[in-house]
Formats: C-alpha cells, sequence, structure tokens
C-alpha cells in the first residue's frame, strides 16, 4: 500500500498537567494497573483498517513512554510507531505529529486520554473522512446552558443547535496538515481542537454521532469513574495456582523473575530455567483454564532451548489480554538456601511488573529458606510458588 493510501491515528498526549493526581501527567497514570495512554494506543493498534499509530509525548517523557510499550501487549508493539515530540500547545503538537508523518491519506486526531473510545466509533470516522473530507464525533447536549457574565444569567442558549465535541477528529490528510500550517503561518492560537483549525481554513467539518463511554479522563474524579467502569466490565474474577522447580548445575548466576543473580551454580532448565517465571506463567494459564506452561513452550521443541523466560510470561500476559482481560495481582514465593533474594526483591518486583505491563503495587514477592530441610534445604534447587488474579469480562 504506497503512503497515499494510509489512514494513520495520531494520539496525542504531550501535556504535562497534574490535575488527576499520582504525581504524573494523566496520560501515564495507571488505569487499572496499565498507562492510560497504553489503553488507548491498543485500542487504535487493533483497528486493521488503520496502517500506522503515532503517539505525539511531551518533551522529556521518553522515560515514561518506556512503561506505556511495556503496557501494551506485545503483538501489537510492533503497531505503534517512535514517538513524536510535542509543542507547547495542543495546536503544536498535532503540528509536528503531522509534520512527521509526510504524507498519508486519512488521519484519526485522538486524546490520549480517551481510553474508552470504540472499535465502532473509529470505524465510522474513517467513513466519515471518506465521504466529507473532515469529521468529528459529538454528542447532543441535554441540559439547559445558560450564558453569565460572573454570577448573572444573560442568555439562555438553544441546545438543539449545540454539540459536545469529542476525539478521534477524522480528516482527509492535505486539508488538516494545510490548514494546521497556515494557522500557524498566521499565528492563530487558543484553538481547542482540530476541527476549530479546519473551520478557521474555511473547510466544512460534518458531525457523526459520538459515544456517552468515550469520555476524556482529567481529573481525579474521572479516574474513580473510568476504574469503577473498567471492573464493572470485568467482573469474571478468577485464580491460579503456579509452580515450579530446577535444580542447581555448575555456573555463575541464576535468573529469578527476569533478573541475572551472580551465584555459585545455575539452574538447569530447557530454557534460562527461571522458576519464579514459570511458576507465574502456569499460574495466569490456570486462571485462564489454557493448558500449562508445557504445552504452549514444550521442552522438545528447540525453539525455546536458552530462551528468556520473559518471552512465556509476556505470550500469558498476551492470552489474557486477548480475552479481553487484565491481571489483576501476581503473587510469588520462592524457597531457597541461596542466593539471598532480599537485595534483589525490588528489581524483581519492578521486572515482572514490566514484562506483564502492571504497575508494581500489583506484584508481591516473598523469599524464604527450607529450614535444611529436603532437596532446597539441601542446597540442591530452587522451588517457587505463585499466584495470579486475573479479571475477565
Amino acid at each position: 500500500m504506497s503512503h497515499k493510501q494510509e489512514i494513520v491515528a495520531l494520539v496525542v498526549a504531550a501535556g504535562t498537567g497534574l490535575r488527576a493526581g499520582g504525581g504524573v501527567p494523566k496520560q501515564y497514570r495507571h488505569l487499572g494497573g496499565t498507562p492510560l495512554l497504553s489503553r488507548t494506543l491498543e485500542v487504535f493498534a487493533r483497528c486493521t483498517r488503520i496502517d500506522r499509530v503515532i503517539p505525539v509525548i511531551g518533551e522529556g517523557q521518553e522515560h515514561y513512554f518506556g512503561g506505556v510499550l511495556a503496557g501494551l501487549p506485545a503483538e501489537l508493539r510492533g503497531r505503534i510507531g517512535a514517538p513524536v515530540i510535542g509543542g507547547a500547545t495542543r495546536q503544536d503538537s498535532v503540528r509536528a505529529g503531522l509534520f512527521s508523518l509526510k504524507s498519508a491519506k486519512i488521519v484519526l486526531i485522538h486524546d490520549g486520554a480517551r481510553a474508552f473510545v470504540s472499535a465502532d466509533l473509529i470505524e465510522a470516522a474513517i467513513d466519515g473522512a471518506r465521504a466529507h473530507g473532515a469529521v468529528i464525533p459529538a454528542l447532543n447536549v441535554i441540559d439547559t446552558v445558560k450564558q453569565v457574565d460572573g454570577s448573572i444569567i444573560t442568555g439562555t442558549l438553544n441546545r438543539h443547535s449545540l454539540r459536545l465535541v469529542q476525539t478521534p477528529q477524522a480528516f482527509d490528510f492535505e486539508i488538516i496538515s494545510d490548514a494546521h500550517e497556515r494557522a500557524a503561518k498566521a499565528k492563530i492560537v487558543g484553538l481547542t481542537d482540530d476541527a476549530g483549525v479546519a473551520e478557521w481554513a474555511g473547510h466544512k467539518v460534518h458531525v457523526i454521532e459520538g459515544a456517552a463511554d468515550n469520555i476524556k479522563i482529567t481529573t481525579e474524579a474521572d479516574f474513580v469513574q473510568a476504574e469503577q467502569k473498567l471492573m464493572q466490565n470485568l467482573w469474571d474474577i478468577r485464580v491460579g495456582h503456579g509452580y515450579d522447580v530446577h535444580a542447581f548445575v555448575p555456573g555463575d548466576h541464576v535468573w529469578l523473575g527476569g533478573v541475572k543473580i551472580p551465584h555459585n551454580a545455575r539452574l538447569s532448565g530447557h530454557s534460562d530455567a527461571d522458576v519464579l517465571l514459570h511458576a507465574m506463567v502456569d499460574a495466569i494459564l490456570g486462571a485462564l483454564g489454557d493448558g500449562d506452561i508445557g504445552v504452549h513452550f514444550p521442552p522438545s521443541d528447540e525453539t525455546w532451548r536458552g530462551a528468556e523466560s520473559q518471552l512465556f510470561l509476556e505470550d500469558a500476559v498476551a492470552r489474557v489480554r486477548a480475552r479481553g482481560g487484565m491481571i489483576a495481582h501476581l503473587d510469588g514465593s520462592i524457597v531457597a538456601e541461596g542466593p539471598k533474594i532480599g537485595p534483589h526483591r525490588e528489581a524483581i518486583r519492578a521486572k515482572i511488573a514490566e514484562i506483564a505491563g502492571i504497575s508494581l503495587d500489583r506484584v508481591g514477592l516473598k523469599a524464604t529458606t527450607a529450614e535444611k530441610l529436603g532437596f532446597v534445604g539441601r542446597a540442591e534447587g530452587i522451588e517457587a510458588f505463585a499466584t495470579a488474579t486475573i479479571r475477565l469480562p
């Protein structure tokens, strides 16, 4: 497909506001254990009619964006382009995103904080842009709207001619890119959406029906409402249990929870023998009722010889996501005489959270010895137990 036929989604997330709390810009705050922006990008990445998804982020936010990618299912990360650095205003950010595209056919411009946008609305916006060149989704105003001067009412507006505007706003690429360039050269500022830019440039913008669920998450109250909405949709709560054990063989390190730890031996296994991640994979698969790690990654398959166990955990998480679910919590216990886990505990938790695309507070880890009892007590190996709590539609 030539670039002229491309349908591209620009997801604008360059804001720096902290009104929503959490100590980070709202688009990077976690919603249901996953960064808000990850959820928004995922919806567009799953739309097969969209050829490219380009995030526009703020300057200095690159380190946050690493967590956004980790929060996406592994199979979708390749659908997300390198982030474009935005500007001081939304207009500047969108213009930077459009400039990075060079060329396209249809471009959808969406707020990164609207994570509940539906595939149906995206499809309708694409169809509308093809038919009219410029469309926006909008909702009818159901409340009476007053015009005021201070605390005095000066008029009542006709709500039947008013609309509450949403995104994605979809345009013929040439129309919107030219409009933004002209507005920039004319030093037109303060236009709050891309329809406003197109209107200023003299283009007719058509309206399609928006969606009540397509809320923009801005404040702490919005996050509370969004969490409640997310949890209401994921009412099937399941718990799975996993167990694994590996023996020691000569070596100088072990892999535990995706972290390489120096030791006077290594663990024997077909892959990297990460006993903790193996137990967690089985716990997730158990909660899904989807076999075990040996079913999906059989030791008889040379593909997985020496493989990083991170791949197995990513696959298990992707299976939850493919069912429309989320990882609510992962909890692990390591039983070993050595190495000491305490100095590495937080690094292991952080790595598991990164692999699973969940917040750190959703990962538990304990460690103990076997009090010199049994094969573990004789320092012949390590065993691990894990519990996974997941939520499904």
